[in-house]
């Protein structure tokens, strides 16, 4: 115990001597530039996701409260279509945020790199590739739910051909 306590100060010197290099720390920073520029875009294509998917939750509970009050009223196909689009979003939505959550990771290790001596580029590049992994899936789950919801409810396209 009394070794531990005499070998923290010097830790915590070369600690600051490690962490003091102003050049070091800019260097760190304009390395975490571009993921940090996508952790921006992938929040503002999730902004979108989440507007879509909140719209999809809440015409299903309308549908159903309508349903409820009026059970003549078919809107079942509807429904079923939109718990679909819901399934869907949501998928996007967990995808891309696990990209979020793999891109600050990211960040962070690339920041603390600079104060480690050992080397983590194959780790940063494992962190980079699963992230681009995580938000191609969940933009493709996004591209689905938004061709699913131009074609429109089942109902809507075989009324339409009908006429």
């Amino acid at each position: 115990m009394i070794d531990l306590l005499s070998v923290a100060p010097q830790v915590a010197v070369d600690f600051l001597e490690r962490t003091a290099s102003t050049p070091r720390v800019l260097q760190m920073l304009q390395f975490s530039l571009a993921p940090a520029f996508l952790l921006v875009g992938i929040g503002s294509t999730m902004n979108v996701m989440m507007a879509r998917l909140t719209w999809v939750a809440n015409r299903i509970e309308r549908l159903e409260q309508r349903f409820e009050d009026r059970p003549e009223e078919p809107c079942a196909d509807e429904i079923a279509w939109l718990t679909r689009r819901r399934g869907i979003a949501q998928r996007a939505v967990m995808f891309s945020t696990a990209a979020a959550g793999l891109i600050s990771v990211l960040i962070a290790a690339l920041f603390v790199s600079a104060y480690i001596h050992f080397r983590i580029g194959t780790f940063v590049a494992v962190l980079w590739v699963a992230t681009m992994a995580l938000l191609i899936t969940g933009l493709a789950f996004f591209f689905r739910e938004t061709w699913i919801a131009a074609k429109g409810p089942a109902t809507r396209v075989s009324d339409a051909r009908k006429q």
